[in-house]
């Protein structure tokens, strides 16, 4: 295989797992003409100078903020010199062979554009990553207490494909970013991430983009890849609440119409409320009162943010918004 491959990570306050991936990666990487960029968003866990110490071959673009994860992969864009581009998060583990496997499937199929592995948990299992491109119903129930209360509603077997299995090779609309091959032509058609997602629905924007330009995205099971799902964003979980509840609604907006962003929008408002009433309740009797306390003031910070987004935001299309409403135009 002569196909050049750039790698790119973007990191935060995760050095010890950082280094693993990187010592999987290299092992994968022995022998290929490959380069490896690191964009390590502001991280205080002194995660640079673990990669100057002992990954000396590996690009750090260092930066003095977070601008979010899809800013950060597009700097490394920017300066990516590879035919194919490994997107990897850094809580990653390639297993022998996923890359290789990754590669050839690409190298024999010259339609698809993206592929990605099957992912799994540290202790073996199956870790959810193949998706349905979402409906506006798919908003109001996936992420929601809908979820929890009726976890086997049809929209969600849909947009999970739970009708296929994990052990099987198949196109798929979308797959969660945490390991991704893709071939330059791909970006070139398409571009980059949308930063107006700062955490979290950039990749499902992605491929939105990628099969309205024409290309067919896999899931490829013979590729396997350990996933420590979460480690950067668990550090603040309000804070993760509101990237994700906050992408979510911006993607709706972008690939349904601004009403129905803004309908979702009222939706999960209201799901956080229900939910800050249901821990106010168990307060009031008594049941585990500091967890009850911290759940609540979660609750009335991201409901807070979501309500002032409401008021102040309005959704401004952009240049990334081109493919994206030519493929609506076509299927319509």
């Amino acid at each position: 295989m002569s196909l050049t491959i750039s790698v790119i990570i973007v990191s935060y306050n995760v050095r010890d797992l950082l280094c693993r991936c990187l010592e999987t990666v290299q092992a994968e990487l022995a022998g290929l003409n490959t380069e490896i960029l690191v964009v390590d968003n502001a991280s205080s866990d002194g995660t640079v100078d673990a990669i100057h110490e002992h990954f000396p071959v590996v690009r750090v673009i260092a930066n003095d903020r977070n601008p979010g994860f899809a800013a950060a992969n597009n700097q490394a864009l920017e300066i990516a010199t590879g035919q194919t581009v490994l997107f990897l998060n850094p809580d990653t583990e390639l297993r022998p062979g996923a890359l290789t496997a990754m590669l050839e499937y690409l190298a024999n199929h010259p339609r698809v554009g993206i592929v990605g592995p099957r992912l799994q948990f540290p202790d073996g299992s199956v870790q959810s990553s193949r998706r349905s491109f979402p409906t506006p119903l798919t908003g109001l129930v996936e992420s929601t207490p809908i979820q929890r209360w009726l976890p086997g509603l049809p929209p969600l077997r849909r947009y999970y494909r739970a009708n296929e299995s994990d052990d099987q090779c198949q196109y798929v609309d979308w797959l969660v970013g945490a390991c991704l091959l893709v071939r330059r032509e791909v970006i070139d058609a398409i571009g980059g991430f949308d930063e107006r997602f700062f955490m979290y629905s950039e990749e499902l924007d992605w491929c939105y983009r990628a099969q309205g330009a024409g290309w067919r995205i896999v899931y490829l099971p013979s590729a396997v890849v350990i996933h420590h799902e979460g480690r950067s964003s668990e550090q603040n979980r309000i804070q993760r609440s509101q990237n994700f509840l906050e992408s979510k609604s911006r993607l709706y907006e972008k690939h349904f119409g601004a009403d129905v962003g803004r309908a979702l929008r009222l939706c999960l408002l209201a799901f956080t409320i229900v939910e800050a009433v249901a821990e106010f309740g168990k307060l009031l009797v008594g049941h585990r009162v500091a967890l009850r306390r911290e759940r609540l003031h979660s609750h009335f910070l991201v409901a807070s943010h979501q309500l002032r987004h409401l008021v102040g935001y309005r959704y401004q299309p952009d240049s990334h918004d081109t493919i994206a409403a030519q493929r609506t135009q076509r299927s319509s």
